[in-house]
C-alpha cells in the first residue's frame, strides 16, 4: 500500500502536468476559426457561386436566342413569349426588351433602320441567404436587401 506522502506527489504531478489545460483551451480557438473566420469564408463563396450561375444562365439564355432573332424587331411579343421559354428556371427572365439604336431606346417604327444596332436586354434576379455576413452582403436597395437584380446585355443586328 502507498503510503500517504506518495498520494501527494501524485497530485502535484497532476497539477504540473498542463495537457488537459490544452485540449480545454482548442474549444476556444475551433470556436473562433469556425465563426470568425471559416463561416464568413462560406457566405462569401455562396454568394460568388450564386452570382456565377446566374451570370452564366444569362449568357447562355442570350446565346440560345442570338440564333433566332426576331422577324420584326417592333412587334416582337410572340417571338418574346418563345424566346422566354428557353430560360434556365431557376433564374427566370421575366421580360426581354429589343433597343434599337445608340439612344438606347426601345424598337420602334422611328428608329427600327436595318443600319442601326439592335440589343437584346433582360435580367434575372438572385436571393442571397449569407449565415453571418448579412450586414456586409445584404446591401442591395431592392424590397429584400439580400436579392439583387443582374441584367445583362448582347447585340444581335
Amino acid at each position: 500500500m502507498r503510503s500517504w506522502k506518495s498520494r501527494v506527489s501524485g497530485k502535484r504531478s497532476l497539477i504540473a502536468d498542463r495537457r488537459g489545460a490544452v485540449a480545454f483551451e482548442m474549444l476556444f480557438v475551433f470556436a473562433f476559426l469556425f465563426l470568425v473566420i471559416l463561416l464568413p469564408l462560406a457566405d462569401l463563396a455562396l454568394a460568388g457561386f450564386q452570382y456565377i450561375q446566374a451570370l452564366a444562365a444569362l449568357r447562355g439564355f442570350g446565346q440560345s436566342i442570338q440564333y433566332s432573332p426576331p422577324g420584326d424587331v417592333t412587334n416582337a411579343s410572340t417571338w418574346a413569349a418563345a424566346a422566354l421559354a428557353k430560360a434556365d428556371s431557376r433564374y427566370p427572365i421575366p421580360s426581354i426588351q429589343l433597343i434599337c439604336g445608340e439612344s438606347n431606346a426601345v424598337c420602334d417604327s422611328t428608329n427600327s433602320d436595318p443600319s442601326q444596332p439592335k440589343y437584346y436586354v433582360y435580367s434575372t434576379t438572385i436571393t442571397l441567404s449569407p449565415m453571418v455576413l448579412r450586414s456586409a452582403i445584404c446591401t442591395s436597395t431592392n424590397s429584400n436587401p439580400c436579392s439583387f437584380t443582374l441584367t445583362y446585355s448582347e447585340r444581335f443586328q
